[in-house]
C-alpha cells in the first residue's frame, strides 16, 4: 500500500512539474532570430499590413527553431510581433505594445532592439535585420549636418533616422549576418562603409526600390537558409519582379513590371577596397565630366530642394574606370569583384519621377561624386568614413 502510494504522489509530482515547466518561457537557442523594422509611419503605411500578410506565408515554408519577430509602426498603436511557425501553421503573437513615438528616434528604436535581442526567448546562434521604410542612402537630415540617413516619421513633424545614430543603435545589437534595406538608394559604398562592423552583409538597391518592396513571401523563407543566406535573400528579392518584367507595361503596385535592382555586400572586403582605391587615385579629376559621363542612380530631378532633389548616386565602377589606368583599374576591380556576393538588375528600372529608365553599364554599387560649387552636400560628403579611408581628400574632394 505504502508503494502504492508513493508511486501515486510521484505521478502527481511529475505532473505538476511538466505542467510548470510549459509555463516557463522558450529559452532555447534557436538558430537565426530576424527583426523586420517597419517604420511606416509615413506615406508607405498603406504597405505594411500587405507585407506583413506575406512574411506569415513565409514563415509557413520557415523552420520551427527560428524566430521572426516584426516591429510595425504604421500611424496606429506601435507593436512588436512574433509569427511562429507550429506544425505547419502560423500564429502571430502580439509581444509588445508602444505608445505613440517617433519610430526612427535612437531611444525608441533602441528599446525595440532590446526587446528582442536581449530578450532571452529570441537567443539564437545567429542574427539578421530588415530595416523597412524610406532611404536616402549617406545623403544627411538635415542637411548641413554631418550623417546620412534611413527611415522616416512623419507622425509628429519629419523625423529621419541618420546613420550615425543607426551605427550607435547597432552598437547595442549583436553582429548580424545581414541586414536588409528595404528603401530606396541604400546600397552605397558610403553606407555599407559606416555599417562593416555591425554586419557581414549590406543587400539593397542603389536606386530606387518597387513600390511594393520586396516579396516577403519568398524572402522569409530565405532569410533563414542555414548556408548562403545573404545571396538567397537577394535571388529572392530580385527574382519574382525578374519574372514579372514587361519593361513597365502596365505598371502599378499590384502588377509591378518595371524590374528591380538588388546586390549583396560583403563588408569584410571593404576596408581592403578603401586602401586599394586611396593607393590609385590620380592628382586631379574633372569633377564636372564624371559627373556627366558616369551612370547615375538617382533619377530624381525635383526643384524643391533636398527632399525631392537631385543628389547624384554614381555608380562606383564606372568613376573608378574614367579615373584610373588600365593597370590599376584591373587590380582595384578584382577586389570590388570580391565584395560583391550578388549583382543583379533588369534591363530597365522604374523610377517614380522620370519613369522606366536603363540599366545599361551598371555594378551595383553607388557612390558620391561632388560638384565643383562646394555645396552643403558636398562638405556633408566629406564627414563620411568612406571619404576619409578611400583618401578623397587628395583630390581636393
Amino acid at each position: 500500500m505504502k508503494t502504492k502510494l508513493y508511486f501515486f504522489w510521484w505521478v502527481c509530482l511529475s505532473v505538476f512539474l511538466v505542467a510548470c515547466e510549459d509555463k516557463e518561457p522558450d529559452t532555447s537557442i534557436g538558430n537565426r532570430t530576424v527583426l523586420v523594422y517597419i517604420a511606416a509611419d509615413n506615406s508607405l503605411a498603406s504597405f505594411a499590413s500587405q507585407d506583413l500578410a506575406e512574411m506569415k506565408v513565409g514563415m509557413t515554408k520557415a523552420y520551427a527553431n527560428v524566430h521572426l519577430l516584426v516591429y510595425i509602426d504604421d500611424g496606429k498603436s506601435p507593436r512588436l510581433l512574433e509569427l511562429k511557425n507550429e506544425g505547419g501553421t502560423v500564429v502571430e503573437k502580439e509581444v509588445k505594445t508602444y505608445p505613440s513615438r517617433n519610430s526612427v528616434g535612437v531611444d525608441e528604436t533602441q528599446e525595440v532592439f532590446a526587446d528582442v535581442f536581449l530578450n532571452s526567448q529570441y537567443q539564437a546562434d545567429s542574427y539578421g535585420l530588415v530595416y523597412w521604410s524610406h532611404g536616402d542612402g549617406w545623403l544627411p537630415y538635415p542637411l548641413g549636418t554631418g550623417t546620412r540617413w534611413v527611415g522616416q516619421d512623419k507622425g509628429n513633424g519629419d523625423n529621419r533616422m541618420n546613420i550615425s545614430e543607426f551605427v550607435e543603435i547597432l552598437r547595442t545589437a549583436p553582429r548580424f549576418d545581414f541586414i536588409l534595406f528595404d528603401a530606396c538608394l541604400m546600397l552605397s559604398v558610403e553606407v555599407a562603409y559606416e555599417l562593416r562592423d555591425y554586419t557581414d552583409y549590406c543587400i539593397g538597391s542603389p536606386t530606387e526600390i518597387p513600390g511594393p518592396g520586396a516579396s516577403y513571401d519568398v524572402v522569409v523563407p530565405a532569410m533563414f537558409s542555414a548556408e548562403n543566406v545573404a545571396v538567397n535573400i537577394a535571388k529572392a528579392y530580385y527574382e519574382p519582379y525578374a519574372a514579372k518584367y514587361d519593361d513597365g507595361n502596365g505598371i502599378s503596385n499590384n502588377n509591378w513590371t518595371g524590374g528591380a535592382s538588388v546586390c549583396a555586400l560583403r563588408t569584410d572586403r571593404l576596408d581592403d577596397l578603401a586602401r586599394t582605391t586611396k593607393q590609385i587615385l590620380p592628382e586631379t579629376v574633372d569633377n564636372t565630366s564624371l559627373r556627366a559621363s558616369v551612370f547615375d542612380y538617382d533619377q530624381r530631378r525635383g526643384s524643391d530642394g533636398y527632399q525631392d532633389g537631385h543628389v547624384g548616386y554614381y555608380d562606383l565602377v564606372g568613376m573608378m574606370r574614367m579615373i584610373t589606368d588600365d593597370n590599376a583599374y584591373e587590380a582595384w576591380r578584382q577586389i570590388f569583384n570580391s565584395a560583391v556576393a550578388y549583382w543583379a538588375t533588369t534591363s530597365m528600372n522604374y523610377s517614380s519621377y522620370v519613369g522606366m529608365f536603363s540599366m545599361e553599364g551598371t555594378n551595383g554599387v553607388s557612390c558620391y561624386i561632388p560638384s565643383t560649387s562646394n555645396t552643403a552636400t558636398d562638405k556633408a560628403y566629406r564627414s563620411t568614413g568612406w571619404y576619409t579611408a578611400a583618401g578623397f581628400e587628395k583630390l581636393g574632394w
